[in-house]
């Protein structure tokens, strides 16, 4: 069942040929299989830390052996792959529209919203990574819009990532905090637009779209604060620059209904969710360079963490319900915006 299911990922989106196996031939079976089916930025903090204690977790509780199979692509192209027939158990992804989506499939049957965390296990903020020492003075984002400087984002149609990054220049121009004027729509689009033609390439997803900037191209990536923890742990040299105004990015994990009932693993899974929330698992995100809603967290990583100034959520731009259309659907601002920047090219 469990091959079946990783061979139906690999058919339906190539990218899930890195889907991790942290087993072995010599690794006895498990009692349990949980598939976790994530968005690009987390796989670090997962592989490393929050499975392997999860899995230890489970066993020191049960005394059973439960192996957690993780899959990791751009959000966008992760709710789709679960959509088409990846039978993933849990999903962890970017945004709510990526979790709607398999709602709306009819394979999430639960409340995910309900609680004081409304599904949410993990934010982090959209920050600017640029070269050592700024060469490029980049302070925020009417920086970005700068003649000659060159501006790396993941493309919105496959990245979760990409969307926060749109919404958080829309956003703090609206709010004032982009060098516009506050609450002008027009001023906002056109720094939107000004930026676009600024954009050097659009990868599929955050992390790639990081890795293409370790590869010394571009002046400066819009990303996860979290993607620049993940670069300095594994060595790279860039500054992280946080604009005075910059949105909250909320991901958000839920058990699968369709699928875990299938396979026999609602407990499992339901275990594994709620585990994300515990305080173990909150302090290695913290670890791995996200920002917990738990206040104890925070406070014990606050000196990891650079305040910032001017932070919203997306609930101050009316709810995804409203950006997605307005931002990102067949006439929304994006497409829009990006289609004049392709003819001025």
């Amino acid at each position: 069942m469990l091959r079946a299911r990783l061979v139906a990922a690999l058919v339906i989106a190539v990218g899930l040929a890195g889907c991790a196996d942290k087993g072995s031939s010599t690794e006895p079976a498990a009692d349990r299989t949980l598939v976790l089916a994530g968005y690009s930025a987390t796989r670090d903090v997962f592989d490393r830390a929050i499975i392997p204690a999860f899995e230890a977790d489970y066993r020191a509780r049960t005394g059973k052996t439960l192996r957690v199979r993780s899959s990791y692509l751009a959000s966008g192209a992760q709710s789709r792959a679960v959509v088409s027939g990846f039978e993933a158990d849990v999903v962890a992804l970017a945004l709510e529209p990526d979790v709607a989506r398999i709602e709306k499939a009819g394979l999430i049957l639960h409340d995910v919203r309900k609680g004081e965390r409304r599904g949410v296990f993990t934010t982090s903020i959209v920050a600017l990574a640029v070269r050592p020492g700024n060469p490029k003075r980049i302070e925020g984002w009417a920086d970005l819009a700068e003649p000659g400087l060159d501006v790396l984002m993941p493309n919105p149609k496959t990245s979760g990532g990409a969307m926060w990054n749109v919404s958080a220049l829309y956003g703090a121009a609206l709010a004032g905090g982009a060098g516009v004027s506050k609450g002008d729509d027009k001023a906002a689009a056109g720094l939107l637009r000004a930026v676009l033609r600024n954009v050097a390439i659009m990868d599929k997803g955050a992390r790639e779209s990081l890795i293409t900037f370790e590869k010394g191209v571009g002046d400066v990536a819009v990303t996860y604060e979290s993607e620049v923890f993940a670069g300095r742990m594994a060595g790279r040299t860039y500054d992280l620059v946080i604009p005075s105004s910059t949105i909250v990015v909320e991901a958000m994990a839920a058990v699968v209904d369709g699928y875990v009932d299938r396979h026999g693993v609602r407990a499992e899974a339901e275990a594994f969710v709620n585990y994300l929330y515990s305080r173990d698992a909150q302090r290695a995100l913290a670890r791995y360079g996200f920002r917990s809603e738990d206040a104890e967290v925070m406070a014990e990583y606050a000196a990891s963490f650079p305040k910032v100034e001017g932070p919203f959520r997306i609930d101050a731009l009316g709810g995804w319900g409203k950006v997605v259309p307005t931002l990102f659907g067949k006439e929304g601002v994006f497409p829009r915006t990006w289609e004049l920047v392709y003819v001025e090219e």
